[in-house]
C-alpha cells in the first residue's frame, strides 16, 4: 500500500494564484501526453506518486486527452484509477485541474464552450476522475461561437453546485480574459488562473498585455510548454530535425529558420552551464521568476526526468546581467 514521502512538503515554497488563497506548487505535473488507455498504468502511476512525494500536488488534465487524438477522457480515467487507490487518503492535499473546450465526442456539443457542453463536460470529467469535485475547473480555449458571459456564467454554476472549487480559462488572448474577468468579478466567482502557452522561446503572454492584465485583477498565470515541446534542452543544440513537431503556439519561432534558433539555444545553454544548471533547469526558473506565474507545468514520463526538472528550484533568482543577456539572446 503506497504511503506518501512524510518529508514531501520540507522543501517546497507554495506559490499564490494571483492575490487567491489558491496555492499551487511552483512545477506541477500535466498528463497532456502518453497518459492514456494505450500507457502502461503501472509505470504512469509511479511517475504520479513520485511528484507527490517531491512535493507536486497539483496535476493538470483535460477531458479530451487520451491517445494523442484519440480515446477522449481516457486520461482522467488513468488518473481517476490513481486517485481513487493510491492517492485516495491524500485527496485534501491535492490540486486537480481538468478542462472542457475542444473536442470530446460527436455532434454540436462535443466540442466548444457553450453552456450545454460546459455543465455536461464537468459531470463526464468527475466520473472519470472518480472525484465528487475538481479543484480548478477552465473552459479550454476561446469560443467565438459561444458568448462569453454564457461560458462565464456555466462556469459560475458549477462551483456554485459544488463541482469546482476554482476556475480558470485557457488559451484567452489579452481582450478575451479581460472580457471574462470583468464578468467573473460581477458574478463574485472565484476565477484564479489564465492557462497560456509561454517559454523563453514565446514570450508573447507578456507583450500581448496579459500578464498585466491578470495582476492588475489579482489572478495569475499557469504556464504550459514552458520547455518548448522540449526545444529548450541540450537536444536540439547541434541541430532541429525539419519534422519537428512544433506546437502551434510557438509555430513562430521558426520564421528565421531553425539555424537561427539553434544559435539562440546554445548561447542560453552557455549561459545556463555558467549558473550550474541544464538549459531546461534555467527555461524553468526564469519562468517563474515573475511572480504573476503561479506555477508552471511539465510534462513527462520519467521519473528521472522530473527530478531533473525539480532541481530548477535550487538556483531561481537571476542577476541583473543575467537577466539583460538572456534579453539579448532572445531579440
Amino acid at each position: 500500500m503506497y504511503k506518501a514521502a512524510d518529508q514531501r512538503y520540507d522543501q517546497l515554497k507554495v506559490r499564490h494564484a494571483g492575490q487567491t488563497g489558491l496555492m499551487l506548487p511552483p512545477i506541477s505535473l500535466g498528463l497532456w501526453r502518453h497518459y492514456g488507455s494505450n500507457d502502461p498504468l503501472k509505470a504512469r502511476q509511479e511517475v504520479i506518486l513520485h511528484a507527490f512525494d517531491q512535493g507536486v500536488f497539483h496535476f493538470d488534465v483535460a477531458n479530451n486527452y487520451g491517445n494523442n487524438g484519440t480515446d477522449f477522457g481516457s486520461t482522467e480515467t488513468l488518473l481517476g484509477q490513481v486517485l481513487s487507490t493510491d492517492l485516495k487518503a491524500y485527496r485534501d492535499e491535492l490540486v486537480i485541474s481538468t478542462k472542457a473546450g475542444y473536442l470530446i465526442h460527436e455532434g454540436p456539443f462535443g466540442f466548444g464552450t457553450s453552456r450545454k457542453s460546459m455543465l455536461q463536460g464537468i459531470d463526464d470529467s468527475l466520473r472519470r476522475l472518480q472525484l465528487d469535485y475538481v479543484d480548478i475547473f477552465y473552459a479550454h480555449r476561446f469560443d467565438d461561437t459561444t458568448p462569453i458571459a454564457e461560458t462565464v456564467r456555466a462556469l459560475d454554476d458549477i462551483v456554485r453546485q459544488g463541482k469546482a472549487l476554482y476556475v480558470g480559462i485557457s488559451n484567452y488572448e489579452t481582450p478575451q480574459a479581460q472580457q471574462a474577468i470583468a464578468l467573473f468579478k460581477q458574478l463574485g466567482t472565484p476565477f484564479v488562473l489564465d492557462q497560456m502557452s509561454y517559454n523563453m522561446l514565446n514570450p508573447h503572454v507578456v507583450t500581448s498585455g496579459l500578464t498585466q492584465a491578470l495582476a492588475d485583477a489579482g489572478a495569475g498565470l499557469i504556464a504550459y510548454g514552458p520547455l518548448c515541446e522540449g526545444l529548450l534542452s541540450e537536444r536540439y543544440l547541434k541541430g532541429i530535425p525539419e519534422d519537428f513537431p512544433i506546437h502551434h503556439t510557438n509555430s513562430a519561432l521558426f520564421a528565421q529558420g531553425k539555424p537561427a534558433v539553434v544559435a539562440k539555444l546554445n548561447q542560453l545553454n552557455q549561459l545556463a552551464q555558467g549558473r550550474g544548471q541544464t538549459l531546461s533547469q534555467m527555461a524553468l526558473a526564469w519562468l517563474l521568476r515573475d511572480q504573476v506565474v503561479a506555477s508552471v507545468i511539465i510534462g513527462t514520463t520519467s521519473v528521472a526526468h522530473l527530478d531533473d526538472n525539480l532541481q530548477a528550484l535550487n538556483n531561481s533568482t537571476f542577476t541583473a546581467d543575467e537577466l539583460d543577456q538572456i534579453d539579448t539572446i532572445l531579440k
